[in-house]
């Protein structure tokens, strides 16, 4: 399978010029615009030549302006018949006279959650399974709003496997937990706008280092994807002033999900001594 749209822009964001960029842009926030008109019309709606749009496909590996909106095309097909049940479901609320806030956020986080699923690069998710699986450790990172979904996806790989970390947890040094990577670790970093420079220069230095760096972020211009090894855009969008991370936890659920398949009796042993030293220390109750 083809590497989504997203991917390939996030992957090449850095290296593209201004006008590019400025194209790149364009393309992600007016996909349906770029799939239903011509490359003239969507020059002038833009303000943007277009030379640039053909260079940008060229950049981004494709044959031409035409290849890549046939990929828009091909993604949007996919969302509107996924999401041609969720729409019939708000019209009934609607028609019922019950549609509010809540059934508009529900209506969001679906969307998000099909949305990441239909684009998701399964090769990469393969592949960064493989590397967490086999890491020597795996050091996890997030910042403001990001914070409480790392926190999650360690606790769950806490219960699986004993080489998991937080990194500047609690106070600590974030250089510390940085300190003494290599090419058998791996880095995950989770950020959503606004981004913070910590998690960028996480990424860099653990990458220079010779770490595979997982970059789990919601726009393809988060300035850490140029550092990273697998990169994954989650769609964070919601009817309210913050940003949702219902599919960011979705995907981490899902990761954790994927390795608890493939630990073996490590992670079952692994459980097994978390739950004897739980129930030691009673921090959980029984019922």
């Amino acid at each position: 399978m083809a590497e989504p749209l997203d991917i390939r822009i996030s992957a090449s964001y850095d290296d593209l010029s201004g006008k590019l960029k400025q194209a790149a842009d364009y393309l992600v926030e007016n996909q349906i615009d770029v799939a239903t008109r011509s490359l003239r019309s969507v020059a002038e709606q833009s303000n943007i030549a277009p030379a640039s749009f053909s260079r940008l496909a060229r950049a981004l590996g494709y044959d031409d302006f035409g290849s890549l909106r046939g990929d828009i095309r091909t993604s949007i097909d996919r969302r509107v018949n996924a999401g041609s049940q969720r729409a019939r479901q708000l019209s009934t609320l609607q028609q019922d006279g019950k549609a509010d806030f809540v059934a508009a956020y529900v209506s969001a986080c679906a969307d998000n959650i099909h949305t990441l699923a239909d684009g998701l690069s399964g090769t990469q998710l393969k592949q960064s399974v493989a590397k967490l699986q086999k890491a020597r450790s795996v050091l996890v990172f997030g910042t403001l709003s990001s914070t409480g979904v790392a926190e999650h996806l360690n606790y769950m790989a806490s219960l699986l496997f004993d080489n998991w970390s937080m990194a500047g947890r609690m106070g600590s040094s974030l250089g510390a937990g940085l300190a003494g990577l290599d090419e058998t670790d791996v880095l995950i970093l989770i950020t959503q706008t606004p981004y913070s420079p910590r998690p960028v220069r996480a990424a860099e230095l653990a990458r220079d280092n010779g770490a595979f760096v997982v970059v789990i972020t919601d726009t393809h211009a988060c300035p850490a994807l140029k550092h990273a090894s697998a990169s994954f855009i989650i769609p964070s969008r919601s009817p309210h002033f913050f940003s949702s991370y219902t599919a960011t936890l979705f995907f981490v659920e899902t990761l954790i999900g994927m390795l608890a398949q493939i630990g073996g009796e490590r992670s079952r042993k692994r459980i097994a001594e978390v739950e004897i030293s739980n129930r030691r220390l009673q921090e959980i109750l029984d019922g």
